[in-house]
């Protein structure tokens, strides 16, 4: 049976998945490599003499040779990685009360309020929902651009509460497939958390208060972000 290789070519030069989704399919990180050491018993140095006078009298010769040529190829050994992921270095241009526009997503070309950036690295944002509808989320600075327009909010007065263990999402109990699960059909999704809506809407009072001091600012918001026919991203000044 001839083998079909997993990653095909499309065009020239273009293959079906890139490197990195070629490598996550081998699944190397699941496979255990073991390598067997044999213990062999260690021979000590043997002393000869040596005749002559010039010649030291003895000589040691080691119990084993050094080999005379190398292997092929050479041994594996595994990289030492020195560097600990730390938190991201927020960039200077992202400050509280920033408004982001985000590039990817659910949401993206939505324009968000930045609140502060959270243990993990990540940039807590918010629309906020009443306005646009963006709900309280995270997202990856690499995702979004950040505007000069700001808004004036208090950086002190967001809730503590507010951090990535807010975000995580209970594990669910697995249950056994029956028949009468299957024919049950989708499960209607769970409404979400009275605590969580109420922190949503004091969340969201906070940057309403402040954006309705500045004109046109909630229009600015509600407003999404888009290219026209002709526009260079890299020409325009956010």
């Amino acid at each position: 049976m001839v083998h079909k290789p997993r990653n095909s070519l499309l065009a020239v030069g273009v293959y079906k998945y890139s490197r990195t989704q070629v490598v996550s399919k081998r699944i190397l990180f699941k496979r255990k490599f073991t390598v067997k050491t044999t213990t062999a018993s260690v021979v000590a140095n043997k002393t000869v003499e040596v005749k002559g006078a010039k010649n030291g009298g003895k000589r040691v010769i080691a119990a084993t040779k050094a080999p005379r040529f190398y292997a092929a190829e050479d041994v594996a050994t595994p990289k030492k990685h020195r560097k600990a992921s730390g938190k991201a270095k927020l960039r200077s241009s992202i400050v509280p009360g920033t408004v982001l526009i985000l590039l990817a997503g659910r949401y993206r070309g939505k324009r968000v309020v930045f609140l502060k950036q959270l243990e993990s690295g990540l940039l807590l944002v918010s629309g906020p929902f009443k306005i646009n509808g963006v709900p309280l989320k995270r997202v990856n600075q690499a995702y979004v651009i950040a505007t000069s327009t700001k808004v004036d909010i208090d950086a002190a007065k967001i809730d503590a509460q507010l951090n990535d263990a807010y975000f995580a999402r209970p594990k669910a109990a697995k249950k056994a497939a029956t028949e009468e699960a299957f024919f049950e059909g989708e499960k209607k999704k769970e409404p979400l958390a009275a605590n969580k809506v109420a922190l949503q809407k004091s969340t969201d009072k906070l940057i309403i208060d402040a954006v309705n001091k500045v004109e046109h600012l909630r229009q600015y918001l509600s407003a999404k972000f888009s290219l026209s026919k002709g526009q260079a991203p890299h020409a325009l000044k956010f």
